[in-house]
């Protein structure tokens, strides 16, 4: 199962670097993968255990990067468990190699720490899987007090080891560096290796009460309730996530779990609509069908469902929905085909067999049919895909380094725009910002990052985009989007100055049509004289 979704995330990242310049894959990779170990306790002092987990969190957020990957407890924790050792376990260095040597990780950290009663001190070592090799120990001490300004002092040493380009300043990235109070970390980290329902929940929610804004303990607070099918307390957990947040994805990914389980559908849409509008996996598009289906929209249902489809055909889940979902709009031939494609991957489903055999006769009403129940998927992959879609992206950017910038440049944004029409906003900002630094002439790369920031709802930032690619070049795209903007801020008047300039330009441009509907109907509105 993991094999086939990995293929299937390289298959859509592969895609979108082909399709940009032609570039294929490079066996060069300069991104990284790194996993961060649990550091030995070398200290005899009482309570400060945790402090052996805290560093894997904290060094793994500060150290990832668009050129490094850090595996996550979970990558971890499932390799112990296929090695039969338990969670608990402080393996020998011998052991760690041997581990994540089937891991296929690039370097791990090694790492111990000492407090004497004043002075908490740290060392770190980076393992060199590929040349078998301990790189020099990075070292870092202080007040116990300053454990967390200590730990991302550390990260910053190891970027250096791993990075000896790595130029910036020491304090502006720590900086940087969210603030978390040292308490909630503290009961974040218990609840992470609590190995009680309970316990887990007591110190999630005092990470939480210490710290209002911790996304990660309110990630991790909502999927123990979710885990504990406490759907409503998981739902109230999730929403507080902050959605500019990375967390904010996965959180809504199990709100929209959360809502339909317990009936709320319009509330789930929302949820899985947030996360497909910033990382349309096929999963999550998936669920977005089930429920929209469920609200009883079954021709928009049935458009996920294509799309699901479209990105892995292998899945016998997002088949049988298609099918159904056809069925349900009055498309019994494709729904026939889809039905089929299923049975070849679930020969063994009695039911889908009889559900076949009532569709395929144009006679039988659907109505005297057993429907198969929809699927729900309760994976979220992305960790997954942004391992692999690092991954391919370096091998493209090695072999652009040493272009001319401008081409360098035109290869994000041709990046960034085909990853626009597939719906990946996080990564389509980080392509056009990408192209703006190496060519700020380039008024694509603006009028892209115009249109992310908008998605973003960053309505200053969008704006200022906007009018940066029109200086540089006339063109409808920035324009388009100013009225858009204008018309949001009941700026009619601009709105329709805009329109007009786009409308010189490409008369026929649907958009702008639509636009300009919407213009006059909000001048027409304006125009209204008051009641009364």
């Amino acid at each position: 199962m993991v094999l086939r979704i990995r293929t299937v995330i390289i298959l859509v990242c592969a895609q979108l670097l082909i399709s940009c310049f032609g570039f294929s894959q490079s066996p060069a990779n300069s991104t990284e993968t790194i996993i961060v170990m649990p550091f030995e306790n070398a200290s005899a002092a009482p309570g400060i255990h945790w402090i052996s987990e805290a560093f894997p969190e904290v060094l793994s957020q500060r150290l990832a990067s668009p050129n490094i990957y850090a595996l996550t407890r979970d990558d971890r924790l499932r390799a112990y468990d296929r090695a039969g050792m338990p969670a608990e376990v402080h393996p020998t260095r011998a052991t760690i190699y041997r581990l994540v040597e089937q891991m296929d990780v690039d370097y791990v950290i090694l790492g111990r720490y000492n407090f004497d009663g004043r002075t908490f001190s740290t060392t770190a070592q980076i393992l060199d899987m590929q040349h078998r090799k301990l790189l020099p120990e990075s070292k870092e001490s202080g007040p116990l007090t300053d454990l967390i300004n200590i730990q991302t002092a550390l990260a910053w040493d190891l970027l250096r080891s791993l990075q000896p380009n790595f130029s910036l300043d020491k304090r502006v990235f720590a900086s940087n560096a969210p603030p978390v109070r040292l308490d909630a970390l503290e009961n974040y980290i218990q609840g992470i290796i609590a190995t009680t329902t309970a316990d887990k929940v007591q110190h999630f929610r005092e990470a939480v009460r210490l710290n209002s804004t911790y996304n990660e303990a309110l990630l991790q607070l909502g999927r123990t309730y979710f885990d504990d099918r406490q759907y409503d307390q998981a739902i109230a957990a999730f929403a507080q996530v902050l959605p500019s947040d990375p967390p904010a994805r996965e959180a809504n990914f199990y709100l929209g779990l959360a809502a339909c389980y317990e009936g709320d559908f319009s509330r789930a849409q929302t949820a899985f609509n947030f996360v497909a509008t910033r990382l349309p996996l096929p999963g999550v598009l998936n669920n977005l069908g089930v429920v929209t289906s469920r609200l009883g929209d079954n021709r928009q249902a049935a458009h996920y469902f294509q799309k699901a489809v479209q990105a892995d055909s292998s899945d016998p889940d997002f088949n049988v929905n298609l099918a159904v979902t056809l069925t349900q709009t009055g498309d019994r031939p494709d729904a026939v085909h889809f039905l089929k494609e299923y049975l070849i991957l679930k020969p063994e489903d009695v039911d889908a067999h009889l559900f076949l055999s009532k569709i395929s006769d144009s006679s039988t009403p659907v109505a005297t049919a057993k429907i198969p129940a929809q699927r729900l998927k309760s994976n979220y992959e992305e960790n997954s895909f942004r391992q692999l879609f690092l991954g391919i992206q370096a091998a493209a950017e090695e072999r652009l380094a040493k272009t001319d910038p401008v081409i360098h440049a035109q290869f994000h944004v041709s990046r960034g725009q085909e990853l626009l029409t597939k719906g990946f906003a996080v990564e389509e900002q980080k392509e056009f910002r990408k192209a703006a630094t190496l060519d700020a002439s380039s008024a694509e790369a603006h009028a892209g990052l115009a249109r992310t920031l908008e998605v973003e709802n960053d309505i200053a930032g969008a704006r200022a985009e906007a009018e940066a690619a029109l200086r540089i070049k006339l063109f409808i795209d920035p324009l388009l989007l100013l009225a858009r903007l204008d018309l949001r801020d009941n700026k009619a008047e601009a709105a329709a100055q805009s329109v007009d300039r786009a409308l010189q330009l490409e008369p026929a441009n649907p958009s702008a049509l639509t636009l300009k509907r919407a213009v006059a109907a909000k001048l027409a509105q304006k125009a209204q004289p008051l009641p009364n």
